[in-house]
């Protein structure tokens, strides 16, 4: 995929927030990634390990797999952030019900120390920093991300509920 909206300055560090709940999550986490991985000014740095995490809000459904991953990049936020949504049209998401279940759900966490607060995007993810099936995968493979709010993601963690139901995989 060939994206034209780049900055042309040097790559950003950003985090990026992967779930997965139907189907074959593992398999569609891979794939989410492979394809963020082959995007033109999408580097990938870092994969977490696959964790399985309760469901969030008020929607039965089967437990997720989430993963983070980081990347650098040269794409804007809003670039990056359709390019995420692409992937997740690609591989089925069918968005029906808010929290509810997913193939695939791919969230700009992070992007570098900008803050971002548009209709569409909210960068840093305001409420991640309570959020331990994103804090627990983030700070695996990047302790020190800033989450905007003068907190890393290992400080965060250090105070984030609900770490008993978010168990490492394999």
């Amino acid at each position: 995929m060939t994206t034209t909206h780049s900055m042309p300055d040097a790559p950003t560090r950003c985090a990026l927030g992967l779930g997965s709940n139907l189907g074959d999550p593992a398999a569609n986490l891979d794939e989410a990634v492979r394809l963020l991985d082959e995007t033109d000014g999408i580097t990938m740095v870092a994969r977490s390990s696959n964790y399985r995490t309760p469901p969030w809000g008020p929607v039965p459904q089967d437990d997720f797999v989430n993963i983070c991953v980081i990347v650098d990049t040269v794409l804007s936020p809003q670039a990056l952030l359709g390019r995420c949504l692409e992937i997740e049209n690609e591989l089925g998401r069918i968005r029906e019900v808010r929290w509810g279940p997913r193939i695939i759900d791919v969230d700009v966490l992070i992007y570098g120390v900008r803050k971002i607060h548009e209709d569409n995007l909210d960068v840093p993810h305001p409420r991640m920093g309570e959020r331990a099936f994103v804090l627990i995968p983030l700070a695996e493979i990047w302790p020190d991300a800033p989450l905007g709010d003068g907190r890393t993601a290992a400080e965060a963690l250090e105070t984030c509920p609900d770490q008993d139901g978010v168990l490492r995989l394999g």
